[in-house]
């Protein structure tokens, strides 16, 4: 059984604003270069540009296409990431370790909002100890 987060409500009403400017921010970057994805929910498409037909053109159609291509998904990652941390807020489960149970240090998540493990099981995972 989760626990629910002890977190006072000014530390997450704190978190929470974060969380939505952060996930305007990474919505804003995809639109620039992407389409979202119709059939599936936050996902994008990097778009492929259209410079024209000569060769050097295609040329560089095709560098943009692959230079976006990994933006995209690391991009949409990290909005995955802060989608989930703001459903865990809504649910008041946020801040607690997904491997112990137990609350994330407010340090960490000041460092890393989207985090969804505390530092000892982060290590434990990461052969650190």
């Amino acid at each position: 059984m989760t626990k629910k987060s002890g977190f006072t409500t000014q530390f997450l009403d704190n978190i929470k604003t974060k969380l939505l400017e952060e996930k305007k921010h990474l919505e804003s970057e995809l639109s620039q270069f992407t389409t979202k994805n119709t059939h599936v929910q936050d996902d994008y498409d990097a778009s492929f540009p259209e410079y024209g037909d000569e060769s050097d053109d295609n040329a560089r159609e095709i560098a943009d296409y692959t230079a976006n291509k990994p933006l995209e998904i690391s991009i949409e990652n990290t909005l995955r990431d802060v989608i989930k941390a703001l459903v865990s807020l809504d649910k008041g489960t946020y801040g607690i370790c997904k491997y112990c149970d137990q609350p994330i240090d407010e340090k960490r998540l000041m460092a890393r909002m989207t985090s969804g493990s505390c530092v000892s099981c982060k290590k434990t995972l990461t052969d650190e100890v």
